[in-house]
C-alpha cells in the first residue's frame, strides 16, 4: 500500500462516514472530496472538476426538468390515476395494479415524483376498498424502485454504469437494454409480494388517517374546516384599526388563521359637478388574500379559521364583532388563486425540532398552517408549541404559487398530489404537448439518432420553450444536491483507479470469490452493491462500485456488461431500510410503518432479486 493509496482510502472513508451519519449534507461532502483530492495532489484540478462536465451529469439534470414538465402538466397523475381506476377493490388486484402503474411511470421519471403523485390516489383507493394503507404503500414504494431499473433513464445508476462502458471503449447500454431484466425483476417482485410479502406486511389502521384524499376539495371536509370558519368585523373603535396583519399576530398569539380579508371598495370620483364630484362605488365587496403588511380598516370583514374558543378570545381582545360563516365562505378556501395542500416533513428536513413560531412559517413561506397531523396521535396538536417531527403532515393554505414554491424545497417538504393542477388550466392543456416531447425524446434515444445528453437537453429545452415548465421552475425541479453529488464523486472513482486501489481490490476479489467462477462473482457484486445502497445513495454506490465491477470482469477475462448491469440494478435494491431511498421515507408515516417492516420484507426480496439477476444476466450478456 502506497501513501497515495492510504490518502485516497482516508478521503473515501471520510465520505462514507458522513454519508451514513448525515452529519453534513451529501453535496457538501462531495465538494469536500473534490477539494481534498486537489489539495493532496491525488488529482489535478482539471481531473477533480471533470465530473461537472460529464455527460451523465448534464443528462440527469435535463431529465429532472423533463420529469418536472410531466408533473407540472398533470400528465403523470392522469396516466397513473387512469391505470389505478381499473384496480377495483379487491386487495390482491389493488396491489398488482399499484405496482404495475408505479413501475411504468418510474421507468421514465423520478421515483420520488411518481410516488408523491400517486400516494393520495392510493390512499383513496385503500379507503374505498376498506384496506389498511399499510397493505399497499410498501408495494407502491418497492414498485417504483423496481420500475426505475427497466430503462436506461429510469434511475441515475443506470446512466453511470453505461457511461463507464463508453469511457473504456465498450458499447454503452442502449435505452431498452435494461428492459428484459427490469421486466423479470418487476414480475418477480410482484409475485413475491403476492405470495410472501402480503403475509409480512403489517395490517395497521392509523389512529388518524392521513392523506386519504385525491382532491383538494375533500381536504376541507376531512379536516372539518367548515366547522371552524368565522367572520370577524372590525369595529370603528377597535384597537385593531391601523395595525398590520404582522402586528396583529393572529396566528402567533391566538392560533387563528386569516383566510380572506373583505373590504368595501373605495369611492372613485368620475365627474366634477361644481364644488362636488359625481362618484362611482362598486357594490360588490372585494375579497383578497392579504399580505403581512396589510393594515386593517374600519368595517373590514375578516374570514378566519380556528377553534371557536380561540376565535372568541381573539374577538374579545381586539373588540371585534363575531358572525358565523356562510355557505359561500367555504369557496374562499379553494379557488383558482388560493387553495389547500398536505405537506409531509421528510427525514432530513431542517424544520424538524422547531415550532411554527420559531420558524416564522407564515412570514417565511407566505402560507398559513391550518392543522398538524401526526401518525399515532389522536389528539389535536398545538400550532404554536408543537416541535415538528419526521412524518408530520401539515395542512397549508395560501396562494397556489406559494404552495408550489414548497415543491422546490425538496429537502424540507414533500407536497402531496398535484396542487398545480388547480393553478392553471393553461398548464393542464399542455399535457398532450408534454407527452409529445417525451415521446420524441424517447424515439431519439432508442433510435440513437443523437447522443443521450443531446436528446435529454433538447427535451428539457422544448419543455421550457413550450411553456410546460417555466425557466425558474426548471431550475427548481433539478435536484442540485444529487447533481453535485454525482459530479463530486466521479473524481473519487478516478482517484481510486489512478492510485491502483481498484486493481488491488479487484485482484483480491478475483483470487477469492472469483475462483468459484463468474456467477459467484456476479452474485457477490450484486449483494455488495445492494448492501452499500442501504446506507449510501444509489448514485454514490454506483459511482464507487462500477469501476470495481469493470476491473474484476477484466481480471476474470470476461465481458463486463453483466457485471456493470449488476451494479446498476443492485444500486436500486433499497428495500431493507426506510431511509435507504426517499420513496421508502415518503410512505413510512402514511403507512404507519416501522423500521422492522422494511427489514423483514426487504431482505428476502433483495435475495430474490439477486437470484433472478444472476440467472438472467448471463443469458442477456454472456460472459
Amino acid at each position: 500500500m502506497t501513501l497515495d493509496m492510504w490518502l485516497t482510502l482516508g478521503i473515501l472513508a471520510f465520505a462514507i462516514l458522513f454519508f451514513v451519519t448525515e452529519w453534513l449534507r451529501v453535496d457538501i461532502v462531495a465538494l469536500i472530496v473534490v477539494v481534498a483530492l486537489m489539495i493532496t495532489g491525488l488529482l489535478t484540478p482539471q481531473q477533480a472538476i471533470a465530473g461537472f462536465s460529464n455527460p451523465v451529469v448534464i443528462t440527469i439534470a435535463s431529465l429532472f426538468v423533463i420529469g418536472g414538465g410531466i408533473l407540472q402538466t398533470g400528465l403523470a397523475a392522469a396516466i397513473g390515476n387512469r391505470v389505478l381506476k381499473v384496480a377495483g377493490t379487491h386487495p390482491t388486484r389493488l396491489m398488482v395494479m399499484i405496482m404495475v402503474s408505479v413501475a411504468m411511470l418510474s421507468a421514465f421519471m423520478s421515483d420520488t415524483g411518481t410516488v408523491a403523485v400517486l400516494l393520495p390516489a392510493v390512499m383513496a383507493l385503500a379507503a374505498n376498498a376498506r384496506v389498511s394503507p399499510s397493505r399497499l404503500l410498501i408495494p407502491l414504494s418497492f414498485g417504483s424502485l423496481l420500475g426505475g431499473v427497466a430503462t436506461l433513464i429510469g434511475t441515475p445508476p443506470n446512466l453511470v454504469v453505461s457511461d463507464l462502458l463508453r469511457q473504456h471503449g465498450y458499447q454503452p447500454f442502449r435505452f431498452f437494454d435494461y428492459t428484459p431484466l427490469g421486466i423479470a425483476l418487476i414480475a418477480a417482485g410482484i409475485l413475491f409480494m403476492l405470495l410472501v410479502g402480503k403475509r409480512l406486511l403489517p395490517d395497521r389502521t392509523p389512529v388518524q388517517e392521513v392523506q386519504r384524499v385525491e382532491t383538494v376539495s375533500d381536504l376541507v371536509n376531512r379536516y372539518q374546516l367548515p366547522n371552524n370558519l368565522f367572520r370577524l368585523r372590525v369595529r370603528a373603535a377597535s384597537p385593531l384599526v391601523g395595525k398590520t396583519i404582522a402586528e396583529a399576530a393572529f396566528g402567533r398569539d391566538f392560533h387563528v388563521n386569516i383566510i380572506e380579508l373583505r373590504r368595501q371598495p373605495e369611492a372613485r370620483p368620475l365627474i366634477r359637478l361644481g364644488d362636488g364630484f359625481l362618484v362611482w362605488k362598486a357594490s360588490k365587496v372585494r375579497g383578497t388574500k392579504p399580505s403581512i403588511e396589510t393594515a386593517f380598516q374600519p368595517e373590514d370583514v375578516i374570514l378566519v379559521q380556528g377553534e371557536p374558543a380561540n376565535v372568541a378570545h381573539l374577538a374579545a381582545s381586539w373588540d371585534l364583532g363575531v358572525q358565523p360563516a356562510q355557505a359561500e365562505d367555504e369557496q374562499a378556501l379553494i379557488n383558482q388563486e388560493v387553495g389547500l395542500a398536505e405537506v409531509i416533513i421528510p427525514q432530513d428536513s431542517r424544520l424538524i425540532g422547531k415550532t411554527l413560531v420559531e420558524l416564522h412559517f407564515g412570514r417565511a413561506y407566505r402560507l398559513s398552517v391550518l392543522d398538524i397531523r401526526r401518525p399515532g396521535h389522536a389528539q389535536k396538536l398545538s400550532l404554536k408549541d408543537t416541535p415538528l417531527r419526521f412524518g408530520d403532515t401539515l395542512l397549508v393554505q395560501g396562494s397556489w404559487e406559494n404552495i408550489l414554491a414548497l415543491k422546490k424545497q425538496m429537502r424540507d417538504f414533500v407536497v402531496l398530489g398535484e396542487p398545480e393542477g388547480r393553478l392553471s388550466e393553461a398548464k393542464r392543456s399542455k399535457a398532450p404537448l408534454a407527452a409529445l416531447i417525451l415521446i420524441g425524446m424517447l424515439i431519439a434515444m432508442v433510435g440513437e439518432f443523437v447522443p443521450l445528453a443531446t436528446a435529454s437537453m433538447a427535451g428539457a429545452l422544448l419543455m421550457i420553450l413550450s411553456g410546460c415548465v417555466k425557466i425558474d421552475e426548471a431550475y427548481g425541479f433539478i435536484d442540485w444536491k444529487s447533481i453535485v453529488l454525482v459530479a463530486g464523486m466521479l473524481p473519487m472513482s478516478t482517484a481510486l483507479e489512478q492510485v491502483g486501489l481498484i486493481s488491488l481490490i479487484s485482484e483480491k476479489l478475483t483470487s477469492s470469490l472469483g475462483a468459484l467462477g463468474p456467477l459467484w462473482m456476479l452474485a457477490g457484486l450484486f449483494l455488495l452493491t445492494s448492501l452499500f445502497t442501504q446506507v449510501l445513495s444509489n448514485t454514490a454506490t454506483a459511482v464507487l462500485l462500477a469501476p470495481l465491477a469493470l476491473a474484476t470482469a477484466q481480471n476474470l477475462g470476461v465481458q463486463p456488461q453483466a457485471f456493470l448491469m449488476a451494479v446498476g440494478v443492485g444500486a436500486s435494491m433499497a428495500f431493507a431500510s426506510p431511509v435507504a431511498s426517499p420513496v421508502n421515507t415518503l410512505v413510512m408515516a402514511a403507512g404507519s410503518y416501522r423500521f422492522s417492516d422494511y427489514l423483514k420484507i426487504g431482505l428476502p426480496l433483495i435475495l430474490l432479486m439477486t437470484i433472478v439477476s444472476v440467472l438472467f444476466l448471463p443469458l442477456l450478456w454472456p460472459f
